[in-house]
């Protein structure tokens, strides 16, 4: 049926996105140097009394749980949390395994998609697909640079049904090494790498294009 296969087209191709986003996503959370580099240009750990490879062994701490389903409690050595604290984190790992999720399966539609395109020779119909996207990562660049404490709170709010993402640093003084010009650097690292990444499929679509020539 031809609404059938228009649904099928469609899910494909808001498959690749999904991939190519997860992707970024996780390449974004776990890019540890990218927060060494931060720890160590504003001398975090002092801010907490902590050395620097202190502080990072923390955060390692914080990943593990935040990355893997099989670690259920978050310790860090010299961070407690109050119990909002802890809900917040609860709700971000969610959020981290949902992405992996949605990463592994659309891994595998996604090879299939791209294995068909090349083996009917149309990747060719990358191109409109991803010079319509590269506007995406540019746009929300520039919505962030007008005002990024905005876009910050506005994302919060979005992703998360409470308010448990306001931390105290009294009460949880892990937000005090987690600066908000870290969480800038990840959005910008994020929208490099998805620019890239549609850079790439509009160069594939391309040079397919010229191979039909």
């Amino acid at each position: 049926m031809v609404w059938l296969n228009k649904l099928k087209n469609w899910l494909q191709w808001l498959g690749l996105y999904l991939w190519l986003l997860s992707g970024t996503i996780i390449l974004t959370i776990n890019a540890t140097w990218l927060y060494y580099i931060n720890a160590w240009s504003q001398h975090l750990g002092a801010l907490v009394n902590l050395s620097l490879g202190r502080l990072m062994t923390n955060y390692f701490q914080l990943l593990a749980y935040l990355n893997f389903p099989w670690v259920r409690q978050l310790k860090m050595t010299d961070f407690t949390d109050s119990t909002s604290a802890l809900v917040h984190f609860a709700d971000v790992k969610n959020l981290f395994l949902l992405d992996y999720v949605v990463f592994i399966v659309t891994s595998v539609t996604t090879y299939y998609f791209w294995r068909r395109l090349k083996r009917q020779r149309q990747l060719w119909r990358l191109v409109l697909p991803m010079q319509t996207a590269l506007w995406v990562p540019s746009l929300v660049a520039a919505i962030m640079a007008v005002n990024f404490d905005q876009f910050f709170i506005f994302f919060h709010e979005v992703l998360f049904r409470n308010s448990d993402w306001l931390f105290d640093p009294l009460l949880d003084r892990i937000i005090i090494v987690l600066p908000d010009t870290f969480f800038l650097q990840c959005f910008g690292l994020a929208i490099i790498i998805l620019e890239w990444a549609f850079a790439y499929g509009l160069s594939v679509g391309k040079q397919a294009l010229k191979t039909l020539d």
